[in-house]
């Protein structure tokens, strides 16, 4: 074949737009969203599909023990290092039909073109799809060897082990190991995903090109101050938790709102005793903060530490934070930023650079090799519900920007 017309090829739209609505099938709620919860029997269903599309591929199909269900298109230099693509095919109790799954399709999409036209890239290909990762991500962070030791720690919210959970998709928890990955094993990893928030839509812009997944900080602030009578304890003399809190909320706004691309969040607050004529003496709250840069949220949280001091003065209170979650940010590689921005230019999309706001699988894979993603507009920029949408047209356009990418970083070096 002729470069130009490796250079000229698309996926088949109709083709994937179908195994979109036909993966949807699987857990399809009555409100038109998807529920398939990592082991149950719709995600072994949706499981047994996607490997049934894979033999039809002829692909080598390997299930490690962590249950991820890799698919491998084997290129001309079998030997060399892979590059792979994929998401998961899990999802939240009410999910949309493209969040992770939509990943996964086209990627199996781009695999059929190139067999089609008899085209074999330097590299082999892989189409991964990811264990669990809505709940533990269990399924990446065994490529990356971060899964906690503790088999405690994954045990379902219904009380199945995950021993039986990994049994139930072709894992063994006791072999876990084994599933463990590197650069010698995969050169390049690209995610293609629905963006899951607004921005690409408010721009009107038709591809993002992910810099990086934010680092993501989670803590627990507790506020200590007194409870009392709340018609016998005059204003000057209360210790209120609650007021102390209010002003927090309103620090951690103004925080995410400062100069840079930082959002911070809290989510959740609890008032103790939480009756009407008692003067609240305990609240607890959660602080979620995420950016591309470490050095960024270490600043912002300095000064947040520095202003949550002077509340505690001020209002007679004392204030706690303690850290739930630390997750450091994981960049993507600027040469594969660049494949993806090429390909844009060359199918003449707009596009724009981007970080991703939201957890995935690549950011435990960019922790054994060099890691891209790429975006497509979410309608509203809502996701992880029933109205998910993404129309035919940018599913198409994302699926033909992963196609160029895989092509361009498929030559081996």
């Amino acid at each position: 074949m002729k470069s130009i017309t490796i250079a000229n090829l698309t996926i088949n739209g109709d083709r994937l737009n179908q195994s979109i609505a036909t993966l949807a099938n699987i857990g399809q709620l009555p409100n038109g969203g998807v529920k398939r919860i990592a082991y149950s029997q719709e995600d072994i269903e949706a499981r047994n599909l996607i490997q049934q599309w894979m033999r039809e591929l002829e692909l080598e199909i390997i299930i490690d023990a962590a249950g991820n269900i890799i698919g491998r298109y084997t290129g001309k230099n079998p030997v060399a290092s892979a590059i792979a693509t994929g998401s998961h095919i899990d999802t939240v109790p009410c999910g949309g039909h493209y969040d992770g799954a939509y990943g996964v399709l086209a990627g199996l999409e781009v695999v059929r073109v190139l067999q089609e036209n008899q085209i074999k890239l330097d590299r082999t290909i892989e189409v991964i799809v990811f264990t669990d990762e809505e709940g533990s991500m269990i399924g990446s962070k065994a490529m990356s060897d971060r899964v906690v030791g503790d088999p405690e720690y994954y045990r379902r919210p219904d009380g199945t082990d995950i021993q039986t959970c990994l049994e139930r998709v072709g894992g063994n928890w006791d072999k876990l190991t084994q599933a463990r990955r590197n650069l010698n094993d995969i050169s390049a990893f690209v995610e293609l995903h629905v963006e899951q928030g607004p921005v690409l839509e408010s721009m009107g812009k038709q591809i993002g090109v992910v810099e990086g997944i934010v680092g993501q900080r989670r803590f627990n602030i507790t506020v200590k101050g007194s409870a009392n009578h709340a018609g016998t304890t005059p204003m000057q003399m209360r210790c209120d938790a609650l007021v102390a809190a209010s002003q927090v909320v309103l620090l951690v706004n103004q925080i995410g709102n400062s100069p840079g691309q930082q959002v911070a969040t809290v989510g959740k607050i609890e008032v103790f005793p939480n009756a009407a004529n008692v003067v609240p003496g305990w609240v607890e709250m959660s602080l979620d903060i995420r950016d591309l840069s470490s050095l960024h949220i270490d600043s912002l949280l300095k000064q947040l530490r520095v202003h949550l001091e002077e509340i505690a003065v001020t209002t007679n209170t004392q204030i706690r934070l303690n850290s739930c979650l630390h997750n450091e940010p994981a960049l993507a590689e600027s040469y594969i930023q660049k494949a993806i921005a090429l390909s844009c230019e060359n199918l003449n999309l707009s596009y724009t650079h981007l970080p991703s706001r939201a957890s995935h699988d690549a950011q435990e894979l960019a922790l054994i090799s060099d890691m891209g993603m790429i975006f497509v507009p979410s309608k509203m920029g809502v996701s992880h519900d029933a109205s998910e949408y993404t129309s035919p047209e940018q599913c198409i356009q994302g699926a033909n920007v992963l196609l160029q990418t895989l092509i361009r970083l498929g030559k081996s070096k």
